[in-house]
């Protein structure tokens, strides 16, 4: 795990050898245990590589950038099967190092890019190819691994994060006027866009090539789900059996490092599940890691430790308080070069903090509710579809909707469901969701209209063909996972120099899972069924039917009580960078709402905030 940097483009107009040191120092924290780079021109192009290292395997020899007759590689990320990929390379291969750098180096030299098929991990790469001085620059399936670029010179810039491309001389914090008017839709900038004007995230599953001064990008991979549901199933108890055996070896392939390995756990049936089947396959105690809080209903501190108890782990609890939050809210907007979309970005700073001085590696729970149909909103998708056949759009507007306008806040999912059902768009729905704003709110409280091209629908969307919860699914695995989620875990942990891990995302798991119906996934009100089923044998009933809580911060009560009044300064005082992009009315009535406890704003008052702080710390 590791942070890269460079440029490609034109011999004689690359940056200094003093600006890749920058771009490095600016992403230190993803690899403090070593520094590396190259610099080499060929066929009229000139490339620079740097490499900031996390050594977690083959400590001694796996340096970058690494070095393969043609090749240079700069490589981020883990190989999970390198071992059975060196294997069945021909016996005459010589290596120099026991690392899955070298090994992907020998597959690429022969093979290319269909070389990415066999791999099984998470990675961001850059290869130079100094027969025809090209580069390509590769994203693993989900978009676990990062990669930014920008046009710099009349070449490519790329980094790991944007504040290393931020430190090359030229490049300038630029606020993007369209990927902010399109995050209070989705509450973070959906791909390719970053918040920053010029720089883009390259997608998940890409290769870009460079080559001659010609950029080109294709995907190699579509998650499983893009696909119709099959006509029917099999054996449901020879489903679970399988679906059991290939998590095992997920999450026992990711065990591989030479450094101490540990775990997330919550309180929930994801981490629990991932915890207990790594005891199966650790000759040491677990290591498991917790953080929760001190008001009720919010904690599944107790849930976690009874877990950890019952598997034998050596657990530790973080609590986290409002304090907390105001004193790290900065530094993680730092982090993510972003406003922070998860107000539980800030526990899990905290909880990689504490993690990384026991361990250099954690395995996670996350990518589960994205592959096996976790989230409430799955069920309502599917009861939605239905809804709006039945029901016309005016008399949900007229009679429905007024009516669940009505309800206390504490009715907070109900009254999001209501709002997000009658919208009858993939496009305005889906994001819904998750707690921003419909078209017809975002006009009412935005103050200025959008930009030219906002109207673009920056979304993936699966054909018509699929069912329903597939269609669903697609947008959260090309969408709410890489843009938001996954950006987020790497953006906590490697500011920590700490490595996670998602076995829940192994795509041979997630391709066994959607070659079943629909129903082993949602079946009645029951979410994650396969998971539930498999577990029964391995976690107590508990855990199995405890409800679906999630990781949330409460924000909710600490908005109405201890940060009201910082909130309301910061987005309404004179020193607010953003009070001027809403209608002062309907802020202001939002922020009342929400502290008379009215109406429960907190997601939106968050987004609100954050986006407030993040052109404070950039000046944008």
């Amino acid at each position: 795990m590791c942070g890269i940097a460079g440029w490609i483009g034109k011999s004689g107009a690359s940056p200094s050898d003093e600006n890749l040191t920058a771009m490095l120092a600016a992403i230190a924290r993803r690899g403090p245990d070593g520094e590396g780079t190259w610099r080499e021109a060929a066929g009229g192009s000139e490339v620079l590589l740097g490499h900031r290292r996390l050594a977690i395997i083959d400590l001694a020899t796996g340096a970058q950038p690494m070095h393969r007759g043609p090749l240079t590689i700069v490589f981020n990320g883990e190989i999970y099967n390198y071992r059975d990929l060196k294997a069945s390379l021909p016996a005459d291969e010589v290596f120099e190092t026991d690392s899955d750098t070298e090994v992907l180096l020998a597959l690429w030299l022969r093979q290319g890019a269909t070389c990415l098929d066999r791999l099984v991990g998470m990675f961001a790469f850059a290869v130079w190819d100094r027969r025809d001085g090209s580069l390509a620059l590769v994203r693993d399936r989900w978009g676990k691994k990062p990669l930014m670029v920008t046009s710099h010179r009349g070449g490519l810039a790329f980094a790991s994060e944007i504040k290393a491309l931020l430190a090359l001389p030229g490049v300038e914090a630029k606020l993007d006027d369209t990927a902010l008017w399109q995050s209070y839709a989705y509450r973070y900038a959906p791909g390719p866009r970053t918040f920053f004007a010029g720089i883009e995230k390259l997608p998940p599953a890409s290769v870009t090539l460079w080559r001659d001064g010609t950029r080109t990008t294709r995907i190699w991979w579509q998650p499983p789900d893009a696909a119709p549901p099959p006509a029917g199933g099999g054996d449901e108890a020879v489903e679970v059996d399988q679906f059991t055996r290939l998590l095992e070896d997920a999450v026992r392939s990711r065990l591989v490092a030479d450094v101490p390995v540990g775990a997330f756990l919550s309180g929930g049936i994801d981490s629990a599940a991932v915890v207990s089947l790594m005891a199966r396959h650790s000759s040491q105690p677990v290591r498991t890691f917790s953080v929760g809080f001190r008001e009720a209903g919010y904690s599944e501190l107790d849930h976690a430790a009874a877990i950890a108890k019952a598997i034998g782990a050596e657990h530790q609890a973080l609590i986290v308080d409002p304090d907390a939050v105001i004193a790290e809210l900065e530094q993680a907007i730092w982090d993510r070069d972003a406003p922070v979309s998860e107000p539980s970005d800030i526990p899990l700073t905290l909880l990689a903090r504490a993690a990384a001085r026991e361990v250099k590696v954690v395995l996670t729970g996350e990518g589960s509710d994205e592959i096996l149909a976790g989230y409430p909103k799955h069920r309502a998708e599917v009861f939605g579809d239905q809804y709006r056949r039945l029901v016309p759009p005016v008399l949900h507007r007229a009679l429905i909707g007024p009516l669940v306008d009505r309800l206390p806040y504490q009715f907070r999912r109900i009254k999001i469901a209501a709002a997000t059902l009658g919208l009858s768009a993939p496009s305005d729905r889906q994001p819904r969701w998750f707690g921003a704003l419909a078209p017809a709110e975002r006009a009412e409280l935005l103050a200025h209209p959008a930009p030219l091209d906002a109207g673009v629908d920056p979304a993936p969307f699966a054909a018509g063909n699929t069912s329903v919860l597939r269609r669903a699914l697609y947008f959260d695995q090309l969408s709410w996972l890489p843009d938001n989620l996954l950006e987020r875990g790497d953006r906590v942990t490697m500011a920590a120099s700490l490595e996670a891990r998602m076995p829940f995302l192994d795509h041979r798991l997630a391709t066994y899972v959607a070659s079943l119906p629909d129903d082993r996934r949602l079946r009645g009100r029951t979410t994650k069924w396969l998971l539930r089923r498999a577990m029964e044998r391995i976690l107590p009933p508990e855990i199995l039917t405890r409800p679906k809580i999630g990781f949330r911060v409460p924000v909710e009560a600490w908005f109405r009580g201890k940060l009201q009044g910082w909130l309301r300064d910061c987005l309404t005082g004179p020193d607010s960078r953003t009070r001027d992009l809403y209608q002062p009315a309907v802020l202001s009535r939002l922020i009342d709402e929400h502290a008379h406890g009215q109406v429960n704003h907190e997601k939106l008052l968050w987004w609100l905030l954050t986006v407030e702080l993040f052109r404070r710390r950039y000046h944008v």
